[in-house]
């Protein structure tokens, strides 16, 4: 079956479509360099770069669907103003991007339609002309004549994705006698952190505020662990960390936050104490799937984003510290976020920016499971 993306980003939710016969042959994204980094990945399928408000934009797409004969409709519209990570605003633009998604499936037809934003969309209302309506009523006010309309609530942890991230699923099928698309059943494995990333070896943080000779130090075979981890990958970079924060995490179990530490909490450069919420300056767990992936995932002192590291006794010091007193780095983020291996981002782009936008993305094993259920029979 054809696919249409909307809202693509950079095409982190198709990246396993493909080996399960689906074709996403059309895709829309309203940022020039996402959309021209999802056509380096994706050079077989056809990029509508601009806005689905523009009327231009939309008209385009909907000829070229048509053209196409898509049979699924795919939209992940930005949840920042419904997220419990932004600023939560009701009146945010970006919430009423439902609309011409609505209209645009009704002006294709598709077979089936997926929709995917964070829970809170299934409590947001939206105005739609003088009136305050719930987006999933709206949902079923335009397209339930059409349509059976399933409305799902679901944790990727349940779905062979080593991470805990509710999202909301809306799935749609135009003639459900032919074949009802429904939400797979949960597995019964979790996946967790050490499943994910426990293999991979022990990486030091590049500490960027210290001479070199300060660096090897306190990290004596910082070069080693970093040239055996880039032999794993490219993307398996040291993270950059101030000293402080390095230090503080360092003595920071497994599990915890800084702030439960008794004398190594979290300081500001001049050395006075900083408050911060609890599941900052934290350590992930092993034995339980990774926190969502966020898009702060380069800050120590953001949420749930350090790794979990490994106990080792201190000689200077006598007593316990961690090892891996970093951020996860972008590879593991990557097995974090269940995408292959071999996913062919172009190696000159910028590790920063994957950094920034990974997080948007729906990891992809929890789509392959869902798209299966429609080669089931």
């Amino acid at each position: 079956m054809n696919i249409v993306s909307l809202f693509a980003n950079i095409g982190v939710a198709e990246a396993y479509l493909d080996e399960i016969g689906f074709n996403v042959v059309l895709a829309n994204e309203i940022v020039e360099r996402r959309a021209k980094l999802y056509s380096r990945i994706y050079p077989k399928t056809e990029m509508v770069f601009g806005d689905l408000l523009d009327k231009n934009v939309f008209k385009t797409l909907v000829s070229k669907g048509k053209k196409l004969k898509i049979d699924i409709v795919m939209a992940t519209p930005p949840c920042q103003g419904m997220s419990t990570v932004g600023q939560q605003k009701s009146d945010d633009k970006r919430n009423n991007l439902i609309i011409p998604t609505i209209k645009f499936i009704k002006e294709l037809k598709p077979l089936y339609v997926f929709i995917e934003n964070v829970p809170q969309f299934l409590k947001t209302y939206i105005k739609v002309g003088s009136k305050n309506i719930l987006i999933t009523d709206f949902i079923k006010k335009e397209l339930g004549k059409e349509y059976e309309i399933e409305i799902n609530l679901a944790d990727t942890k349940d779905f062979s994705v080593p991470q805990t991230r509710e999202r909301a699923i809306v799935l749609m099928s135009r003639n459900p006698s032919r074949k009802k698309w429904s939400m797979p059943h949960k597995q019964n494995k979790i996946y967790t952190l050490k499943d994910a990333i426990g293999h991979l070896p022990s990486i030091d943080p590049y500490i960027k505020d210290v001479t070199e000779k300060e660096l090897l130090n306190i990290f004596p075979n910082f070069f080693e662990k970093k040239d055996a981890a880039l032999k794993i990958s490219k993307w398996n970079n040291p993270p950059h960390h101030v000293k402080r924060q390095v230090i503080t995490m360092m003595h920071t179990p497994t599990g915890k936050s800084a702030f439960t530490n008794k004398y190594f909490k979290p300081r500001k450069e001049d050395g006075t104490s900083i408050k911060g919420f609890p599941n900052t300056y934290k350590r992930q767990n092993w034995d339980s799937p990774a926190y969502a992936v966020t898009m702060d995932n380069v800050k120590i002192s953001s949420q749930d984003n350090v790794h979990p590291g490994r106990p080792k006794e201190s000689q200077a010091e006598k007593n316990l510290i961690y090892s891996d007193a970093r951020v996860l780095t972008l590879f593991e983020l990557m097995k974090v976020m269940s995408l292959p291996d071999n996913w062919p981002i172009p190696l000159d782009t910028s590790e920063a920016f994957i950094r920034r936008i990974i997080g948007e993305g729906i990891p992809p094993l929890f789509v392959k499971s869902i798209f299966s259920e429609l080669k089931r029979k």
